[in-house]
């Protein structure tokens, strides 16, 4: 993938795939141990009693895996400029050990900056699956990105 990109050079509607991470009992555990603590999190034997039936990953880990898998690809790395906060997040599957996670990227808006010509908004949709295409997790980043200098 191209890493030199900036605002002007994302188009509306423009699509990513990332590769896959495949999710292991023990990460699951490790998470929730830090920043989950719920038994369906945690503890195999609970979670298997609770209405997931079995050990689940944290939204949250979720989340962070798939924003992970789209900044690793490059894309934002030369333009990045943080975020103002997620959008319309929604957790809409249970994500299991063993499950393998892809993130799918679309552009949804391109804006120039109207106050700082050397910057705007990208807003973009993600959205998680899992190996069997069942879509886990939604949610859209309005991320601050850096405009071309212009000579």
């Amino acid at each position: 993938m191209n890493h030199d990109r900036y605002l002007d050079d994302f188009s509306l509607g423009e699509r990513f795939v990332t590769p896959g991470i495949t999710v292991t009992e023990s990460e699951i555990i490790d998470f929730a141990m830090k920043y989950d603590p719920q038994s369906f999190h945690l503890d195999v034997n609970a979670a298997a009693d609770s209405l997931y039936g079995g050990l689940i990953g944290s939204g949250f880990q979720t989340l962070s895996l798939s924003f992970r898998l789209f900044i690793q690809s490059g894309m934002l790395a030369a333009c990045s400029m943080g975020s103002p906060g997620i959008d319309e997040l929604r957790w809409l599957a249970p994500v299991r050990p063993g499950d393998t996670l892809h993130t799918e990227v679309e552009v949804l808006e391109v804006r120039p900056s109207a106050s700082k010509p050397d910057r705007g908004i990208l807003r973009l949709q993600y959205v998680s699956l899992n190996q069997h295409g069942d879509r886990v997790l939604t949610y859209i980043i309005n991320h601050f990105v850096k405009r071309r200098e212009l000579s």
